[in-house]
């Protein structure tokens, strides 16, 4: 026996249909977005850091997904909390690439945490792009292909500077170092020690301390015993904290040229005023004056209502290189046409000339070269209160 179905069954359930809202036509699904993953201190004494490089990674992409997306799909960051421990950061990229499937991730402040993904990203083919940390082994890591791109500061060149600015402008003979005890107070050493070489200067002499530390009396008493007319410091900014209040203990007013590492914590909260002496190095400042930095400062100040101004963009080099990072992987999603890690290495090594925050890239990195940004890249500031302002 056969059951035939009624013209008028048909009329109803499509008049049901209607009824609840139905369409005879399924509306077409929005594109599933690209996963975009960040690893970085969120929290702890280095939080300032991770949400310098949230700011400037969402701005990016409200930009980005404005146009359009990219593949015609929007983009969406994920982000993930190292607490600037390398074995969190380690869980932390692995659980980004296998359960929430990111294309490509970000990483943070510290230098530590950077190399320990370093080996992550080679293996599983999933393109890592740095935005803060400068140990110069995180993209010189000798992999073949190399999936670690960055756009910020490498040491190597960092040191160049730093000892330039201590020389020409501190009018400094035998500068002295104070370097944190990990991996980036070790790339750093090897940077200075070859720069001071390299321009025949030398150095009274290096120290070192830990995160914890309380007091650094000891170390420094050695280096003002060894001549030392300056400090070149490397440190985030608790422990280098420390060390500006040991010099106000010892009565020693020497200058302090610094790496960044001061600008992504509580710095000037933790060293007192005696951390307005401090001169340090940035890739960007929102002081100055261009209407890409101005356009970015208005949409700054649209989405987070506390920036009112250039002073108000806490650890502005988070920001600004996160912006520029986020803008060049959007370049390379769209250049390979795909978003298979190995078709987006290749393109990131062939990008077409971009004019970004900080510079025009021409191109951004190559074949040899995963570092954006050069040493003619960098300027010299300092805190006038809870801003970073030029030196100048």
């Amino acid at each position: 026996m056969t059951f035939g179905i009624s013209p008028r069954f048909f009329a109803i359930a499509a008049g049901f249909g209607l009824a609840l809202g139905l369409s005879p036509h399924p509306a077409r699904a929005d594109p599933p977005p690209i996963p975009i993953g960040l690893v970085a201190a969120l929290s702890g004494q280095s939080a300032v850091s991770g949400d310098a490089i949230t700011r400037g990674l969402a701005v990016a992409i409200d930009e980005i997904n404005a146009a359009g997306g990219v593949l015609g799909r929007p983009l969406e960051l994920i982000r993930r909390d190292d607490e600037s421990n390398p074995g969190k950061g380690i869980a932390a990229a692995r659980e980004l690439i296998s359960r929430d499937h990111v294309v490509a991730f970000f990483g943070g402040i510290d230098t530590p945490v950077s190399i320990a993904l370093v080996p992550i990203a080679n293996k599983e083919k999933t393109p890592f792009i740095g935005v803060w940390a400068a140990g110069t082994g995180i993209t010189r890591n000798g992999a073949s292909p190399n999936y670690v791109f960055r756009v910020s500061a490498v040491d190597a060149l960092v040191d160049q500077r730093l000892l330039r600015y201590a020389v020409t402008v501190a009018r400094a003979k035998h500068p002295g170092l104070m370097l944190i005890d990990n991996p980036w107070g070790e790339s750093n050493h090897a940077g200075l020690m070859a720069a001071a070489k390299a321009t025949g200067i030398t150095l009274a002499g290096a120290e070192s301390f830990e995160t914890g530390d309380a007091d650094m009396t000891a170390q420094l008493a050695r280096l003002k015993q060894a001549g030392a007319d300056c400090l070149i410091l490397v440190g985030n900014a608790a422990p280098a904290a420390e060390v500006i209040r040991s010099l106000d203990r010892m009565g020693w007013d020497v200058p302090v040229i610094s790496h960044w590492g001061i600008s992504g914590g509580r710095f000037p909260e933790l060293a007192g005023p005696s951390a307005a002496k401090v001169a340090f190095v940035q890739t960007y400042s929102f002081f100055k004056t261009s209407a890409k930095g101005e356009a970015v400062l208005t949409e700054l100040e649209k989405k987070y209502p506390a920036i009112k101004g250039p002073a108000d963009v806490v650890a502005p080099v988070g920001t600004a290189n996160a912006y520029d990072a986020m803008h060049l992987l959007a370049l390379a999603l769209a250049k390979a046409g795909s978003t298979e890690g190995p078709a987006l290495q290749a393109a990131l090594e062939a990008l077409p000339p971009y004019d970004g925050l900080i510079k025009r890239y021409d191109p951004a990195f190559t074949a040899t070269n995963h570092d954006a940004l050069g040493p003619d890249d960098y300027l010299m500031v300092h805190f006038a209160d809870n801003r970073i302002v030029p030196v100048d």
